[in-house]
């Protein structure tokens, strides 16, 4: 499961396809919601729960990323401050990678699947590189 892999591996195994690939990444941010009850509100300010909102997203070829840091550093200069970023692979076909047109598509329909809390087959990290799992 991709939930078992970090950033290095998950960049050493998208290498490793037959196909090229493309990387995808939503970068996210908690928010608390208006109508949030003062036990959930208690739980957001310990820095639990909320709901992820999409900021932005991006894809990269796989000769752009060579660790997680750096995909850090960029996305902190592009985008407003972040708390996870949900990160996918797209294969290409015939020895080619992706279009233009089939990232857009997967980029949109990742945005969607986290503003609708449909987070399987990503994997997510926090603004440390760590795994972030949800129940």
């Amino acid at each position: 499961m991709i939930t078992s892999l970090n950033f290095e591996q998950l960049l050493r195994a998208a290498a490793a396809q037959a196909e090229p690939q493309r990387l995808l990444f939503v970068f996210t941010a908690a928010e608390l919601p208006a109508d949030a009850t003062p036990a959930q509100r208690q739980r957001f300010a310990a820095g639990q729960g909320g709901a992820l909102t999409p900021l932005a997203c991006v894809d990269r070829e796989l000769g752009e990323l060579t660790e997680f840091n750096n995909l850090v550093v960029e996305s902190r200069e592009a985008s407003p401050p972040w708390q996870v970023v949900f990160i996918a692979g797209l294969s290409g076909r015939g020895g080619k990678p992706p279009s233009h047109e089939q990232v857009d598509s997967a980029l949109a329909a990742m945005v969607e699947g986290v503003r609708t809390g449909r987070l399987d087959g990503y994997m997510a990290l926090d603004s440390a590189g760590e795994l972030v799992q949800f129940s």
